[in-house]
Formats: C-alpha cells, structure tokens, sequence
C-alpha cells in the first residue's frame, strides 16, 4: 500500500470516528432531554393531591391547557375544594 493511499484510509477513518463521536454527543443529549422531561411527569400539584396530571390538564401528561377542574384547582389557591 502507498504511503498517500494509507493516509487517505488514515483521513477516512478519522472522518468516520469524528462523526460516530458527535452522534453519540447528539444522542445522548436527546436522550438526557427527554429523560429529565419524563422525570417531571409527576409535579408537585399531583403529589400533593394525589391526582393525575390530566385532572387538571387537557393533556393526560400535565401542562399546557386547563380543564375546568383545573381553572377551578387555580382559582382556589391550589388546593383542593373542603367537601
């Protein structure tokens, strides 16, 4: 093998490295990103209530809109109605 022929697969294999460390950088902040949003799909309001997120969300995983329930859970300060 001739010495430019050896640093062209020298080059390559270096391009090919550079770019699986960069996706594995991606990925595992993708990754880290969707972990840390799971990880809040229990926020403090459901665990002091003892409620799922969708009681007072349109979403059944928490956030965004409010259903009725919700507007009415905020307007009373957070907390629950005495029965």
């Amino acid at each position: 093998m001739a010495l430019a022929e050896m640093h062209k697969a020298f080059a390559t294999a270096a391009l090919c490295l550079a770019v699986g460390v960069a996706a594995a950088i991606v990925s595992g902040g993708t990754i880290t990103l969707i972990a840390s949003n799971m990880a809040q799909a229990m926020p403090a309001y459901a665990a002091q209530t003892g409620l799922p997120c969708g009681k007072c969300h349109v979403n059944p995983a928490g956030g965004g809109q409010r259903t009725a329930f919700g507007k009415a859970f905020a307007a009373n300060g957070h907390k629950l109605p005495k029965k």
